[in-house]
């Protein structure tokens, strides 16, 4: 068992390793247009601004490649080259049935099993030069793309139709069970159906004219990646020199808002990372709504302080965030660590 356990954590950070260079300069890229963009009340503002609006799009391009090529590396690393189509094609239907990330995970790994299962059928021996150029991966993405069509696509709508309708309910209630709920919504996939469900009923609550809403979301947004990337600068023994590299970038983009900056370290090891940064989120969105902070723009991150209602409110928030994602995850990954040591001491 401890034997597959770690072969999917190597199939995954294999998909990672491929996935980091997209994520790394799309999210630089975005960032350093939106920092350099009039912050607005309806979001940066492109519109006076045409060299900025190019890295944008360019930067947008490289980040809209991250979920196919994580999905068709993770694949490639259980089924080689004939795992490719399937998990390139797996990751593109994540995004556009909103599955995000974790979708695209989900996608890899089942394009890669349904691959050597293929692999294992007897055929002719006139059929098999074809077989990895033809045949497996036509049938290998015909039934990943029904999977992620027909079966996911559904569900997901139905499944955020139920969120929104649950954030409504709750934003007359208690302001620490909605501020807990926005921030484990926000961080739990990081910019897939999950938070947008939650940003969205910020930026629409905006609209209403109630801006804590989107306080909470844009507070809770940001420390994603800005609690890995500090995580990785407090305790770098516990990260490899990979993971350093992106906690880096993981900082750029945490500034400017860009939640999937903690993606690498939520792909490589969700069981660990994705509890952290809800714990994180949480935290801030609850402060943040608590103190009154409100988001004039349907943006997160230090890079909307200008349009935001109690500032000092808004940056302790996204401290007190922070500080909980990096070290409450660097004491996880210390106890387990610690905890795998000891059982091979024991073997």
């Amino acid at each position: 068992m401890i034997e597959k356990l770690r072969k999917l954590r190597q199939h995954l950070l294999t998909g990672v390793s491929f996935a980091i260079p997209f994520i790394a300069c799309g999210g630089v890229m975005i960032a350093i247009a939106i920092a350099f963009a009039p912050m607005t009340s309806t979001g940066p503002d492109f519109s006076h601004s045409p060299g900025l609006k190019l890295i944008l799009d360019i930067g947008s391009t490289s980040f809209s490649l991250m979920l196919p090529v994580l999905a068709g590396y993770i694949a490639y690393s259980i089924a080689g080259k004939p795992g490719l189509v399937p998990g390139f094609i797996g990751g593109y239907l994540s995004g556009q049935v909103n599955a995000g990330f974790l979708g695209a995970l989900l996608a890899g790994l089942l394009a890669g099993y349904v691959v050597e299962l293929i692999k294992r059928i007897p055929v002719p021996k006139h059929i098999r030069p074809v077989m990895p150029i033809l045949i497996i991966p036509i049938v290998s993405a015909t039934i990943i793309g029904l999977v992620m069509l027909k079966v996911l696509g559904l569900p997901i709508a139905h499944l955020m139709s139920a969120a929104s309708a649950m954030l409504k309910a709750l934003s007359t209630g208690s302001s620490v069970i909605l501020g807990m709920t926005l921030g484990a919504m926000i961080a739990f996939d990081m910019g897939g159906p999950v938070n947008k469900t939650a940003f969205f009923f910020g930026a629409a609550m905006i609209r209403e004219g109630d801006f804590s809403i989107m306080g909470a979301c844009a507070a809770a947004i940001c420390t994603p990646p800005l609690g890995m990337g500090l995580a990785t600068l407090l305790r770098r023994k516990l990260w490899s020199q990979e993971e350093q590299e992106a906690g880096i970038a993981g900082l750029t983009m945490g500034l400017i808002g860009i939640t999937e900056g903690a993606i690498p370290f939520a792909a490589s090891d969700p069981l660990r990372v994705i509890p952290c940064i809800m714990l994180g989120s949480m935290v801030a969105a609850v402060i943040a709504i608590l103190n009154g902070v409100g988001d004039h723009a349907p943006h997160g991150g230090p890079i909307v302080l200008p349009v935001v209602d109690h500032r000092w409110a808004y940056v302790l928030a996204i401290l007190a965030g922070t500080a909980v994602t990096a070290i409450s995850i660097n004491i996880l990954k210390s106890f387990t660590k610690s905890k795998t040591a000891e059982v091979k001491e024991t073997v």
